[in-house]
């Protein structure tokens, strides 16, 4: 089996969060990103927002949870001098791991196939940390099955907090469902409000809050812009995902 087969086949594999990002502009190229299934949760758009206020070149950059590393191949073009990036999937995290061979930066990308451990002690120290939709999966996709869900938002806030001197800057996206769950809604109205006064609160001795993104409807085209009085407003039209506001934030212990 060639590599690009391999990588088709990796990247399809069944997980609960198969085909969740589109592929690097290299992997499109190289893979023929019309012959897989993508399910796109704006990948471009959320990049063009960082790229606004994040200077991704020369940095050393953790990404949490990266699937099958959009963003994680994409810090690459834009000059990382080094990608750490973590999967609990097996198949996402050996795709990244074959692709940055194939794509010859397998010595700038570091794969790691497990969920990232909040507790623990090494002494990596990085410029930008990518966190994006993974905390809300807290007693499910990693940690404690047995949690009450206001455990878990006390841990949450733990674990966004605890890498406040393990990172000079975050860029942070929380789910309003508890472990995916429509059911299990983190805050009483599911609004931006909430969320975001609930990241601004339990974070304030921590981190300081540069930019929020939220995604609007532009002549049907999504665009991420900076948090306003009129986007703030719940919009279920655009959907859970599309609601989840992109925060970008500094430690105070930088």
């Amino acid at each position: 089996m060639s590599s690009i087969d391999r990588l088709r086949a990796l990247y399809a594999a069944s997980s609960k969060h198969s085909n969740y990002q589109i592929l690097s502009k290299k992997l499109a190229v190289a893979m023929g990103e019309d012959s897989i299934e993508v399910k796109s949760r704006y990948e471009k758009e959320r990049l063009d927002y960082l790229t606004r206020y994040l200077d991704f070149n020369k940095k050393r950059i953790l990404d949490i949870g990266g699937n099958t590393g959009y963003f994680t191949f994409e810090m690459i073009e834009l000059g990382a001098s080094c990608v750490h990036h973590y999967e609990g999937s097996k198949y996402h995290s050996e795709f990244v791991r074959l692709a940055s061979e194939y794509l010859n930066c397998d010595d700038r990308i570091i794969t790691t196939n497990k969920y990232y451990c909040f507790d623990n002690t090494d002494g990596d120290k990085y410029q930008i940390t990518l966190l994006l939709n993974v905390l809300h999966h807290l007693g499910d996709d990693y940690g404690n099955k047995n949690l009450s869900i206001e455990k878990a938002k006390i841990l949450m806030l733990d674990q966004l907090n605890y890498m406040s001197d393990k990172t000079d800057e975050i860029v942070f996206q929380l789910g309003f469902c508890w472990k995916g769950n429509r059911n299990d809604g983190l805050f009483t109205n599911g609004t931006k409000k909430e969320l975001i006064d609930f990241i601004t609160e339990g974070t304030r001795k921590k981190w300081d809050i540069l930019h929020i993104g939220i995604p609007v409807l532009c002549n049907r085209v999504i665009k991420y812009q900076d948090l306003n009085e009129r986007s703030i407003v719940r919009d279920d039209s655009l959907g859970e995902f599309l609601n989840r506001p992109l925060f970008i934030m500094r430690s105070k212990l930088s």
